[in-house]
């Protein structure tokens, strides 16, 4: 960003309250995601380790599935935010259904791939031949509430545009309670087994998608704007969206190349691995949200042709995502002594964890930056230098993490490369930041 004046303290408050009031909701809602694959693991747990291990393997491809199709609520929400700033809320309503009818339409052409293919699928990553029935259950009968769950993703974004994020939260929350009622009932009550979790788990998807075009459609019939699927529309929400997946394929690919690094360095390793990433998503969830205030924020107010505002709230919410890195950091060192214990009783695992996690606590305000960032030039609509912002990122990161192993280093110099990703990623969005070129105005960018 570019030098400025100190900001007033009557607009910083200002800028407080809007983010404290998008980010709170919006990170109960990413936590209750989450949970749905929890509640469907303790009730299948409870059936047989084969149950459970091809709760596993599915449960990850569904998992897969959701972030590679997040752009549907990223896209939609700087859309929408945009035609808010610009006073069109009948062209935001109308903007962010062609990002619900871009989601159904995907949504079947992954039942088409994911029916007749699912045993394939679930060979591919090597389930066992006890586990692999179980799998193939539970994934083609998930995949029938793809649709709903694509749908979810983009109303969320509609809703989030119109900054409305308890909306979200709300649904999120009521679709979690629904799963778990659901799931006792399916799998127990008419004992279904793993087939009745999954029935369950489609079930409140579809309830969920329900409840938000019920609040959607209701929306747009209030301002007048269009429900019916426009061609030109939906193939702009498509396009705007592409950069934010190379973007996403970019980031898993990281994370599934510093998972079969940390394979090959021993057992102990992976499963140390395996703790210090979930903390680290753990994490990032808070971050997330400031994130995914950001996107609205901007958005509405480039679409508003205010870009001294928009600057503003950009230099904001970096310093809310600086404090709440250091926040996090402190959290991780104090809390580190209780954490491990929860995961392993394995000294050697806790060893290897130990040095890794403290990698993470000092590596937290550059996410918090990383993730300020990331959001603000989502609501920009900037996507395509997110994706080569990305790309470059990848390309960094895969040498310097296939040379831990090579040169005889451990967990910790993994995690000290993907700190070095987190900091090119710094690198990249703060220079963009700073020169300014994110500031398009307009309705559309």
């Amino acid at each position: 960003m570019t030098q400025a004046p100190e900001i007033p303290e009557a607009t910083r408050r200002r800028h407080d309250r809007e983010i404290v009031a998008l980010a709170v909701p919006a990170f109960g809602a990413l936590v209750a995601e989450p949970l749905f694959v929890m509640a469907d693991s303790a009730m299948v747990g409870h059936l047989g380790t084969a149950q459970l291990a091809g709760l596993g393997v599915a449960s990850a491809l569904l998992t897969t599935a959701v972030s590679v199709f997040v752009f549907l609520a990223y896209a939609t929400t700087a859309a929408v935010a945009r035609r808010v700033g610009a006073g069109d809320r009948p062209g935001a309503i109308r903007q962010g259904m062609d990002g619900i009818w871009l989601a159904l339409l995907l949504g079947i052409a992954v039942i088409a791939v994911v029916l007749p293919l699912a045993p394939g699928i679930v060979d591919l990553f090597g389930a066992s031949t006890t586990a692999a029935p179980y799998a193939t259950t539970y994934l083609r009968i998930s995949s029938l509430g793809i649709p709903a769950m694509l749908m979810v993703l983009a109303a969320t974004g509609v809703l989030r545009g119109l900054q409305d994020t308890r909306t979200p939260l709300y649904v999120a929350v009521g679709g979690f309670i629904a799963n778990a009622v659901l799931n006792v009932g399916l799998v127990y009550g008419a004992g279904l087994g793993i087939a009745g979790s999954a029935w369950g788990t489609v079930i409140a998807q579809c309830a969920m998608a329900t409840v938000y075009l019920t609040v959607v459609v209701r929306g747009a019939r209030r301002h007048g704007a269009s429900l019916r699927p426009d061609t030109a529309g939906i193939r702009a929400s498509a396009q705007a969206g592409v950069p934010l997946l190379v973007r996403t394929l970019s980031l898993r690919a990281i994370l599934m190349i510093a998972t079969a690094v940390a394979a090959r360095l021993g057992d102990a390793d992976i499963a140390a691995h395996q703790i210090t990433l979930s903390l680290w998503s753990l994490l990032a969830f808070a971050l997330d949200a400031i994130a995914i205030a950001g996107q609205a924020i901007i958005g509405r107010y480039l679409g508003a042709a205010d870009t001294e505002g928009a600057r503003a709230a950009c230099r904001r919410m970096v310093q809310w995502g600086i404090a709440t890195g250091v926040v996090l950091g402190l959290l991780v060192v104090a809390a580190r002594p209780l954490f491990l214990p929860l995961f392993t009783s394995d000294p050697v695992v806790k060893d290897a964890a130990l040095p890794a996690l403290l990698m993470v606590a000092l590596s937290q305000p550059i996410c918090g930056i990383v993730f300020v960032l990331d959001g603000v030039l989502m609501g920009a609509g900037d996507g395509p230098y997110l994706a080569g912002a990305m790309l470059v990122t990848l390309a960094v990161f895969v040498p310097a993490a296939l040379l831990v192993p090579a040169f005889g280093g451990g967990l910790t110099a993994l995690w000290a490369a993907m700190t070095l990703m987190m900091t090119v990623r710094m690198a990249t969005l703060w220079w963009r930041s700073r020169s300014g070129r994110w500031l398009v105005t307009g309705a559309t960018r």
